[in-house]
């Protein structure tokens, strides 16, 4: 069994990762860190959790875990790391952006991978370091990795992309209030979102010469989870081809779908699934991604990767129901 430790035990993506692990065949739950909730069952955080987990959350690490997941708030992983020390054999998958970009990927002797499976699978298989990437930027990259390897990137991308309010995190904000955010729509960080920069370095890895602009409008949606991203470009190729290419592309990536047909969150939220839909007029393409915010864009590809780096099948632990109704 894989022996796990949680750090930022109390948050959304942490009770993702417990409800997961919990029923993983070959994973069990060493501890759950939280200093604010030391102490208390994990269901006082994680209320779905009662009659399921006898378990509660603590403020003691154990150095020797086989992998530790870090639910830290964006920018904080590096501090915890300087002042918590692990096993040289401990793998670690950072859910935060301290180490996605290639110039931050290295500290402390330790070199992280970029965790997108689709993109790289096999440097993740013989990794013992993962940045997980953000939750918009899997959607949006799974939607433009097929035309970057075949070097068709030759415009600007338009993108609009909603998420639910689950991806603010669980500390409240002015925006995260539900007398805010019901019956309410908004942009934010319009044309400037943190994971352009993850995006435009994986575009980049498959094509050098991508120079165009990512033209991106993030949207606060008033529902909780869920990515629905639309993304449009110029392309000349015909609907029938780049629904090959697609394909082609994915064709060895379980959690990955391609479709002409119109789709929607409920197809894929509750799973670690991407759905990509394709759709052409005149010379442009749009191309509709849509994942779960909290798994496919956290937790369950954090687990993804897990299971990459410990020989598993990628599937292991992450065959999920998606909420249809």
């Amino acid at each position: 069994m894989i022996t796990i430790g949680i750090i930022g035990g109390s948050g959304y993506t942490a009770g993702e990762l417990i409800r997961i692990l919990m029923f993983h065949p070959n994973a069990k739950l060493d501890f759950v860190y939280s200093t604010t909730n030391a102490g208390k069952p994990l269901s006082t955080a994680h209320h779905d959790l009662m009659g399921d987990i006898e378990m509660n959350f603590t403020d003691t690490i154990n150095p020797n875990v086989d992998v530790l997941f870090l639910c830290l708030g964006h920018g904080k992983s590096i501090s915890f790391l300087e002042n918590n020390k692990f096993s040289d054999t401990t793998k670690i998958i950072d859910l935060g952006n301290d180490f996605r970009l290639t110039k931050d990927k290295n500290f402390d002797g330790k070199s992280f991978v970029y965790g997108l499976p689709e993109l790289n699978k096999t440097d993740i298989k013989s990794a013992n370091y993962i940045a997980n990437p953000g939750c918009f930027a899997t959607a949006i990259q799974l939607a433009l990795l097929p035309l970057a390897a075949d070097g068709k990137l030759t415009e600007d991308v338009h993108i609009n992309a909603t998420t639910g309010s689950t991806g603010a995190g669980v500390g409240l904000a002015a925006t995260s209030h539900f007398s805010w955010r019901n019956n309410n729509f908004s942009h934010y960080k319009a044309f400037e979102h943190q994971h352009l920069g993850e995006i435009n370095q994986s575009l980049k890895q498959l094509q050098a010469s991508f120079s165009d602009e990512l033209i991106f409008i993030p949207n606060r949606g008033d529902f909780p989870r869920g990515i629905f991203a639309t993304l449009y470009t110029k392309s000349e190729e015909s609907l029938e081809d780049l629904v090959a290419k697609y394909e082609a592309f994915y064709a060895d990536q379980p959690f990955v779908t391609v479709t002409t047909t119109n789709i929607n969150m409920k197809q894929v939220v509750q799973t670690n699934k991407c759905i990509i839909s394709l759709m052409k007029k005149g010379n442009r393409v749009l191309i509709t991604s849509v994942i779960d915010n909290l798994l496919k864009g956290a937790s369950g590809q954090a687990v993804q990767n897990m299971n990459l780096m410990f020989g598993l099948d990628e599937t292991t632990g992450l065959h999920l129901k998606p909420c249809g109704f």
